[in-house]
């Protein structure tokens, strides 16, 4: 039975429900995280076949690397970018070191290259990925 108010009976997942999208750096971070938990890493590209040649599973369902699962949380898509997003990676790419550098300069693609490049070194582990998220998570919590 259903009321006038109602119009589906129908549940959106988290995932896909406007009001569960992190709107902080720390809920970014945390949310990310628990997305690659449940899902897994993926290494090499934003997730496995990123334009749906093949696979139908949506895309947060799927494993994914550490700026898809930002972007996804945030935005709903790893493709999509967002302003919180973006700031997310920025902050993730000056707490990441590969081959003992930062990021090369300040621009949004190297960020995200940078984030990237230090996620696709071989035997990257969920563990690990999760673990620089939420120290990313509390260090932002700690600073705000």
């Amino acid at each position: 039975m259903t009321t006038s108010f109602q119009t589906s009976s129908r549940v959106l997942p988290l995932h896909r429900s406007p009001q569960a999208r992190p709107t902080t750096l720390t809920a970014a971070f945390r949310s990310a995280a628990r997305l690659i938990v449940a899902n897994g890493h993926h290494q090499g590209d934003y997730c496995p076949d990123p334009f749906d040649r093949v696979s139908r599973t949506p895309h947060a369902s799927r494993p994914l690397s550490i700026v898809a699962a930002l972007r996804c949380v945030v935005s709903g898509s790893p493709h999509r970018t967002t302003e919180l997003s973006e700031a997310a990676v920025k902050v993730l790419a000056h707490r990441l070191r590969v081959d003992g550098e930062p990021p090369v300069n300040g621009e949004p693609f190297t960020l995200e290259c940078h984030v990237a490049e230090w996620g696709d070194v071989a035997g990257r582990t969920v563990e690990s990925v999760v673990a620089v998220l939420e120290a990313a998570a509390d260090a932002n919590e700690v600073a705000a």
